[in-house]
């Protein structure tokens, strides 16, 4: 076992308030796994939001040993801090898609980034940084098949990609993809899924006529790279399976697609008294204890990202049991009914990580604040160190 010093890394010697263990080895299982399911396409791993709160770039470099060819992120800002520390081969591909005008366009050239252009003011802008850099851009030219977010609608994509050519005649630019991306990949037999990889097919086709040669075609996610294999094309971009996280219910559990989660999240009990029956616990008193019991403060709130929705039903393994957050989450710490048991101070409090030991998992914090595992294990605050394993 062996831990990085990353900013957001701490020794197995620091004080354990609370931490979030990153096993490193299961992220890697979780690539091969996915690489299995689509062999013919490259592999890009989605690294964005600080690698779905895992760190960027001791995941990303997790997924460059298990095969993957490129690393994908949403902001440029992102992107140049994995580019600038250097920390991954020259020839891994870094790619990122979200651009507001005035962006750091000629960083992005000058750091060799695939960056993404959905309209014309990007292609303008990417075009004046490519000027002022004196090197071609690397773009990727995305369609709206159907999200309706970010992407080229079909009324405008032939003069985006007729301009985007013009430009590459110029020098510019280089287009070295084409991609878009599925709106409900993850509600299985949806009609807007075969809509939009037809709508693609149309889209990547007009613009290969009309003389693009990409790299790489992609618009598969993590649903769709478990699921749709019609969609793999060149390249798949899995993001939360890669954290071993399922992309819905519907799709079936972590362990039923292979995928192992790969965050911890536990804490140490800071307190540990015995109460009354009748006593109030927490802001509100929303909890009242039903008999003379002991409480466990776990020292975790809504500032470390412990959702505050999840007051009064989150779990936490305390003990070897399932213990439900009493009363209001507050901002650093909540309580649990430990029932009348004895439990020390310091003890064990895990909220949630693969589920071998008995302890929920993100999934089932999840259920519990109404949301999905993907903000559960993102939201988990910078006051929480990630501690990582199996390096």
């Amino acid at each position: 076992m062996s831990e990085t010093t990353a900013p957001s890394t701490v020794a197995s010697t620091a004080p354990s308030r609370a931490r979030a263990e990153i096993d490193l080895a299961a992220l890697r299982a979780n690539v091969r796994t996915l690489r299995a399911k689509a062999p013919g396409a490259a592999f890009m791993a989605v690294v964005k939001a600080d690698g779905y709160g895992h760190g960027a770039l001791p995941c990303a470099r997790a997924a460059v040993e298990a095969g993957a060819t490129w690393v994908g992120v949403a902001t440029p800002e992102e992107a140049l801090a994995l580019r600038a520390r250097g920390a991954l081969p020259a020839d891994v591909r870094i790619m990122c898609w979200l651009w507001t005008p005035g962006g750091p366009w000629r960083e992005a050239v000058e750091a060799g980034l695939d960056v993404s252009v959905s309209g014309l003011w990007a292609l303008r802008e990417v075009e004046r940084a490519a000027r002022e850099a004196g090197r071609p851009a690397r773009v990727q030219l995305k369609a709206d098949t159907g999200l309706g977010r970010n992407g080229c609608q079909p009324a405008d994509w032939a003069e985006l990609v007729a301009r985007s050519l013009h430009a590459e005649r110029e020098g510019l630019l280089r287009i070295t993809g084409l991609w878009s991306h599925l709106a409900c990949a993850d509600e299985p037999g949806h009609p807007s899924v075969a809509a939009q990889l037809a709508l693609f097919d149309e889209m990547t086709a007009h613009a290969e006529q009309a003389g693009v040669r990409p790299e790489v075609r992609h618009i598969a996610n993590s649903p769709a790279t478990l699921t749709l294999p019609q969609s793999h094309l060149d390249l798949v971009r899995p993001g939360i399976a890669m954290y071993g996280l399922s992309p819905a219910p519907e799709l079936g559990s972590a362990a039923d697609l292979g995928l192992r989660p790969v965050m911890t999240l536990a804490a140490s009990l800071a307190l540990v008294k015995h109460a009354p029956g009748g006593h109030g616990v927490s802001y509100g008193h929303h909890y009242v204890t039903p008999g003379e019991t002991t409480l466990g403060l776990v020292p975790l709130g809504y500032a470390d990202g412990v959702p505050r929705h999840a007051s009064g039903t989150g779990p936490v393994l305390v003990g070897g049991k399932w213990r439900t957050a009493a009363g209001r989450i507050a901002m650093d710490q909540f309580v649990v009914d430990l029932g009348g048991d004895e439990v020390e101070p310091g003890a064990e409090a895990v909220l949630f990580g693969p589920g071998d030991r008995g302890e929920p998992t993100a999934q089932d914090w999840a259920q519990a604040a109404g949301t999905i595992g993907y903000e559960i294990v993102t939201r988990i605050g910078v006051r929480v160190p990630r501690v990582y394993v199996n390096e």
